[in-house]
């Protein structure tokens, strides 16, 4: 028979086991509660941010409905070519400015000439820009049969594919004119359009950058022509060469950029930059040519 002092210390030995495997169980069950409750607690940031993002897209539609608005409540002739405005709405605080697509190159109607001074513009030397210019206007010329030069010399240099021989549809398709440097194309995005429609620029809302584009055009007369334009439009007008006159209006754009920024209570910020194509009749006041902000860009195939 055992004694007693050994089935005291069998029971000890089971109890010690007990308690271990308890413990353990415990903390594994410690692990998963801490586990799911940070999978709660990001997902409810998730969702928060999801939220936000719902309330940024309406909000930016609203901006654009309000720029619509303003554009379209006085005739085309009068129209503003920029504007700014702010506005809130929901637990967000709305910046919206609005700017002409007149004020940037088009790529599809400027003339070789605008295209040379621009070049030089961004540091390009003359014999470079000439020849950037000549292949801007190759890759938007439609080729007729026989007559593919331009193509031809794509595929001499090999690489991969053929001018479009139609209008740019995004100016992020500079970047694959042959020949043309990627730090060029890179310091030229910011200042041209496919959505101005127009061959000339407007002098009154275009950056130094496009105003240096203008044929005759010094340093100095820039500079002087910066200062007096916003006081007086016509006078600044005089002050360009005679032969930037061709390349200069004071008249606008059917399509407008606006740039919308929104301030959520909560410290969440978001932006969007939206290109416009606006409407003078009809139900319909405008349509999205192109969206972007963080999340997404998307570019329409309406054209002007």
């Amino acid at each position: 028979m055992m004694r007693p002092t050994s089935i005291t210390r069998s029971i000890a030995r089971c109890d010690g086991f007990i308690a271990i495997a308890v413990l353990w169980i415990l903390g594994g069950l410690s692990v998963l509660v801490s586990i799911y409750a940070a999978y709660v607690v990001n997902t409810a940031s998730a969702f928060a941010g999801y939220d936000d993002h719902l309330k940024a897209d309406a909000l930016v539609s609203a901006a654009l409905e309000l720029t619509a608005y303003q554009q379209q409540a006085t005739s085309a002739q009068s129209r503003p070519t920029h504007g700014t405005f702010t506005f809130r709405l929901g637990q967000a605080n709305v910046a919206v400015k609005f700017r002409s697509e007149a004020a940037r190159i088009d790529l599809n109607t400027a003339p070789k000439q605008l295209l040379l001074g621009f070049f030089i513009a961004l540091g390009a030397r003359p014999e470079d820009a000439e020849y950037y210019a000549s292949r801007v206007i190759g890759w938007r010329t439609p080729q007729s049969v026989g007559q593919d030069a331009e193509a031809a010399s794509y595929r001499l240099a090999r690489v991969g594919y053929q001018p479009r021989g139609a209008k740019f549809p995004h100016v992020n398709e500079l970047s694959l004119v042959r020949d043309l440097p990627p730090s060029l194309v890179e310091r030229a995005l910011p200042f041209v359009t496919v959505y101005s429609g127009r061959p000339q620029i407007n002098f009154v809302e275009a950056a130094p950058e496009v105003i240096s584009a203008l044929p005759g055009m010094t340093v100095d007369r820039v500079n002087e022509f910066l200062v007096k334009r916003q006081a007086s439009p016509e006078k600044a007008k005089q002050l360009l060469p005679p032969e930037a006159q061709q390349f200069a209006t004071l008249e606008g754009s059917n399509a407008c950029r606006v740039t919308i920024r929104i301030s959520f209570d909560n410290g969440h910020t978001e932006n969007a930059e939206v290109v416009v194509l606006l409407f003078q009749e009809g139900d319909q006041p405008f349509a999205i040519l192109s969206w972007r902000d963080a999340r997404n860009q998307m570019t329409a195939e309406t054209r002007l």
